[in-house]
């Protein structure tokens, strides 16, 4: 099986994962703890491989075509903000807050990793999909509590400190900066290049491993928020279909060429639950939901990139 196919059929694993991780956990809930445990240094790694993959030192190169830069800009982080807040305040309960969070925490922020595959197997312009990583990863990580801040109402947290977070900020961060100084490192020992292509690999397996751990260390969690899910779904799937409008809107608006319109929509549509979801899993108790909110909400994004592997070339960007 080539990386290609991994990644074109990923979605299934991660249903199986799932699955496993259900039985697993109800017929034995004493592991609960020990899989908890795992589940952190299993994120770091995979933090770290789809980091490795993101080409850090070349920041600059995002800016280089202006008028895709400032497409890729306005919509990740201007009109996507926008949409993804209409969206949560109109179909989400009100009175439920930690849906809310989870909805927003995943999509407010752009995709650095699985997006570049489907660009390219949807037509897009791979090279420019790979020049706004970067771009696309430092903002996020700067612009997201701002976002929070604005958007979202934190005061079921009760007596919580922030300071909660901490550790899963460092779960980021810590992977972020070793991937900067591997990437260093390997620019300058070309035969490391090796070990950078084989890491490719593991995001896919290391992401079921990660659902895995958290259906089998929180299977009560999981069970008691499905009702709850099933409100969130249909906000997923607007957004999709927004995301794609948006694209189509701003690549018109900006005359961008056809691949790079289609590697818009693709930026548009996919978002980084890798990065959101140590953030969720630090929050407190009650709070569940919104782990739960970033695992579904990558499921039905890998469902709706097989429609837009057909729909943005097909009829979107023809």
């Amino acid at each position: 099986m080539t990386r290609l196919a991994l990644e074109r059929h990923q979605v299934w694993l991660y249903l199986a994962a799932i699955a496993l991780g259900l039985a697993a956990g109800t017929a034995l809930p004493s592991v609960a703890p020990a899989l908890e445990h795992l589940l952190w240094p299993t994120l770091a790694l995979l933090l770290f491989a789809t980091f490795l993959q993101v080409p850090l030192r070349h920041l600059r190169e995002a800016l280089s075509d202006r008028r895709f830069a400032a497409a890729v800009l306005l919509g990740n982080f201007v009109a996507v903000p926008l949409l993804a807040w209409g969206l949560a305040s109109l179909l989400l309960p009100a009175g439920e807050p930690a849906l809310r969070l989870g909805v927003l925490l995943v999509l407010l922020v752009p995709c650095t990793d699985w997006f570049i595959t489907f660009s390219q197997l949807g037509g897009g312009n791979v090279p420019r999909a790979v020049a706004v990583t970067p771009l696309n990863l430092v903002l996020q990580l700067l612009l997201l509590p701002l976002y929070l801040a604005l958007m979202t109402d934190t005061g079921g947290l009760g007596a919580w400190e922030p300071a909660g977070l901490v550790p899963a900020t460092l779960i980021v961060l810590v992977p972020l900066a070793a991937a900067a100084v591997a990437e260093r490192g390997i620019a300058t020992h070309p035969r490391a290049q090796a070990a950078r292509e084989a890491m490719a690999w593991w995001p896919v397996p290391l992401l079921a491993v990660v659902v895995f751990l958290i259906a089998a260390a929180q299977v009560g969690a999981v069970r008691a928020a499905l009702a709850e899910l099933a409100t969130v779904l249909p906000v997923f799937v607007l957004y999709l279909a927004g995301a794609a409008l948006l694209a189509r809107g701003l690549a018109g608006a900006l005359k961008l060429p056809r691949d790079q319109g289609r590697t818009l929509a693709f930026s548009l549509g996919t978002r980084n639950s890798f990065v959101v979801l140590p953030l969720a899993l630090a929050l407190p108790a009650g709070w569940e939901v919104a782990a739960m909110v970033v695992v579904a909400q990558s499921l039905v994004e890998l469902f709706g990139m097989v429609v837009y592997v057909w729909a943005v070339p097909k009829v979107l960007f023809r």
